[in-house]
């Protein structure tokens, strides 16, 4: 850690940052809701420490967890009724890491929109009058990727409105030999829809502009890689869970996010 805040003061000081306001994080001491599945369930046996409990130690971040393992898009608003059953609006920000399973199971990935003819009153320069336009609206379904999320985020969006909310995307994936009923290929291989990992992902990063959201890529900027045999020392058991990372794979992941989170607000 102490090496952390030396090259943080670092990087500061370079861009002129008063000295007062060089040493906190702006997402120390928060209270930060975390959703998703069974990366970042505390009852997955992965990792004895996930993620969110080395930003607590880093940055004293109180975390609330309700991520559950296998869950997919959809269950995004069950998780959100809890925290706010549990917490209302006494925390600061929301942090989603999903997708992954939706890809293991084949959802389509479906439209962000429907698009219909309609009419709306406009006047530029004249008065107004009746003009024909197109008109798009979300489109909020449970079958399709882009449906769940539309679901998710409107709701997320009405209900914690002064929140700020951040989107993880999936990470690489590699075997997962559960047992003879759980047995997941790795992303070189296409799911059901004839879809590769990298769409999904994709469709995550959409997400940021469709709802006005910051997008951090952890897929790409935590370097775990576990189609290499080497990146193996990051993951459960090299032989038979290259999905969910052990305790040195959540701390690249956290450090990754504890970096990224520098350039954002924690509060509004």
């Amino acid at each position: 850690m102490k090496r952390t805040t030396t090259l943080l003061l670092a990087v500061l000081l370079v861009l002129g940052v008063p000295a007062q306001t060089m040493l906190k994080h702006p997402w120390q001491g928060k209270r930060v809701a975390y959703l998703g599945d069974s990366i970042t369930d505390p009852r997955n046996s992965g990792a004895k420490k996930k993620y969110w409990g080395f930003l607590q130690d880093w940055l004293q971040i109180e975390p609330y967890v309700y991520g559950v393992s296998g869950r997919q898009w959809n269950d995004i608003p069950r998780q959100a009724d809890r925290l706010k059953q549990e917490h209302g609006q006494d925390f600061d920000a929301i942090i989603i890491f999903c997708g992954t399973n939706d890809y293991n199971n084949g959802v389509p990935l479906g439209q962000w929109y429907s698009e219909a003819a309609a009419q709306v009153e406009y006047g530029h320069g004249q008065p107004k009058q009746l003009v024909s336009r197109k008109q798009r609206k979300p489109v909020m379904v449970d079958s399709t990727f882009r449906g769940r999320i539309n679901m998710a985020l409107d709701s997320l969006k009405r209900t914690f409105p002064t929140k700020q909310i951040v989107l993880l995307t999936p990470l690489h994936r590699s075997n997962f030999h559960a047992n003879e009923q759980n047995w997941q290929c790795d992303e070189s291989y296409t799911n059901q829809c004839g879809l590769y990992l990298d769409a999904y992902v994709d469709v995550v990063k959409e997400a940021g502009s469709v709802w006005a959201v910051p997008v951090i890529d952890w897929g790409a900027q935590s370097g775990l890689f576990p189609q290499h045999s080497e990146h193996g020392i990051y993951f459960h058991n090299a032989e038979t869970d290259l999905l969910h990372p052990n305790d040195k794979g959540h701390q690249r992941l956290a450090r990754t996010l504890m970096y990224q989170l520098l350039s954002l607000p924690c509060r509004f």
